[in-house]
């Protein structure tokens, strides 16, 4: 319980955690230095060995197939549309959400695909969790049906048992809450354990992370040339918002490609003498669209800006089907990489369905696709590419995305709270990455 501001300060160093994760060793050696009047001292003040290890429960992985019965009706003309929430109960009483299954539409008696967790997540075996059955609402508001509180091993034991749960649902009794038993139940269909590699083992044994950015261009950013405009390049070289969802994504990412060469592009813009694109080389090159670095992206885009006319409408299939060639390329050549495509953009997009279905194509290759939102724009139409905020995506042919590709962050709402947008954004990449590679059955550890 030391006050550290009357410890004399020896010295600092910062470094990203995906820096010295991605090193052979996973480890690294780090200067200390002092800064003094905003003045950095580059003395030798000593040194610093930072190493990364991961907690043996991260390798245990818990599958389990839940189903419910008899789910009471919160929709006025149709049955519920259940999707189950598994949170953990800190001693605080503090829920924090671990997994989620997808939304069954009009089922009372739904079985859901199975929720996969790590120890890492649950902490303990013992540790109360709380499984809590919502009805889906598409405003967000979603309606608490019912819940249970189990923990992992009770939860195994209702599996052996094949006996049901009542669900409860606190309800207000004068002054207090009482826990309402409910007809509904609870079941364990399946629930196996086994040994699984994890995100860190992928990197350890060679696989690369390979980052990729596309940059709406539409004509709603405002004149590049005035303040006011999204994409206004401040001469003080304060970043814009595009330029800071670049930089802070970019940043975290980079050390997982070891090249360092980033396909860019832009959409929504008149080249020179040209129709309007949807999906054009930042670099202004007409074949390759990759550049060197984050600080190549910078300067790709800054380029760009000077170099192209803003127009419309905002289309997101171009850019989703070219990064989705790159992907699907690299499984023809064999090789161990995992795609990132992050989309910078201010307004609705205008080909819902054509996005729609190139997403559900490119949920079978290895490829996540982050989206931020800047400005002010209603960014509902992004939330439901988004499955974690709801149902998973469905093509207009009416086949299913065989995975969640899409995670969506406003950057307002990021930057409102205390999450920062590289962790909105990042915090379901590894899921993502993990969820290609046990559909390709290729985690399995002996």
């Amino acid at each position: 319980m030391l006050k550290l501001e009357e410890q004399q300060l020896l010295g600092e160093a910062s470094i990203l955690l995906s820096e010295v994760a991605t090193t052979p060793t996973r480890s690294l050696t780090l200067n200390l230095d002092r800064k003094e009047n905003n003045e950095t001292h580059l003395r030798k003040l000593g040194k610093l060995n930072v190493c990364v290890n991961e907690s043996l429960g991260s390798k245990t992985i818990m599958e389990i197939v839940f189903r419910c019965s008899e789910l009471e009706n919160k929709d006025l003309f149709s049955k519920s549309d259940p999707f189950l929430l598994m949170s953990r109960k800190e001693e605080s009483g503090v829920l924090v959400p671990i997994s989620k299954t997808e939304v069954k539409k009009n089922d009372r008696n739904p079985i859901w695909r199975p929720v996969i967790v790590n120890l890492q997540q649950i902490v303990s075996k013992e540790n109360p969790l709380a499984i809590e059955c919502f009805n889906f609402n598409s405003n967000g508001k979603h309606e608490l049906i019912g819940k249970v509180i189990k923990s992992l091993a009770e939860l195994e034991k209702l599996y052996h048992s094949q006996h049901g749960e009542d669900l409860f649902l606190p309800t207000l009794v004068g002054n207090d809450y009482e826990d309402k038993v409910l007809k509904s139940q609870i079941f364990v269909e399946r629930f196996s354990q086994r040994k699984s590699k994890t995100f860190l083992d992928y990197i350890s044994d060679g696989c690369e992370l390979n980052f990729m950015v596309a940059i709406d261009f539409t004509a709603s950013n405002g004149n590049p040339r005035l303040p006011d405009s999204l994409h206004y390049i401040d001469p003080s070289g304060r970043p814009n918002a595009y330029q800071r969802a670049i930089l802070e994504v970019g940043e975290v990412l980079q050390f997982y490609d070891a090249h360092r060469r980033f396909p860019a592009w832009g959409f929504g813009a008149r080249p020179i003498d040209g129709p309007v694109s949807h999906c054009f080389n930042l670099n202004g090159s007409t074949y390759q669209p990759e550049v060197e670095g984050i600080q190549g992206i910078m300067s790709a885009y800054i380029s760009a800006l000077h170099n192209v006319s803003l127009a419309g409408p905002t289309l997101f299939g171009h850019v989703i089907s070219a990064a989705a060639l790159i992907a699907g390329q690299s499984l023809s050549n064999s090789r161990q990489k995992y795609f990132i495509l992050l989309i910078v953009t201010d307004g609705v997009i205008t080909d819902l369905q054509e996005t729609k279905d190139a997403l559900v194509k490119a949920s079978d290759l290895p490829l996540s696709i982050l989206i931020v939102g800047v400005g002010g724009a209603d960014f509902k139409e992004m939330e439901i590419l988004d499955a974690e905020k709801g149902e998973r995506i469905e093509s207009p042919t009416g086949r299913v995305a065989s995975r969640d590709i899409v995670q969506f962050v406003a950057m307002r709402d990021a930057q409102s709270g205390e999450v920062s947008v590289i962790q909105s954004l990042l915090a379901e990449l590894p899921r993502q990455f993990m969820s290609y590679m046990q559909s390709r059955d290729v985690d399995q550890l002996n």
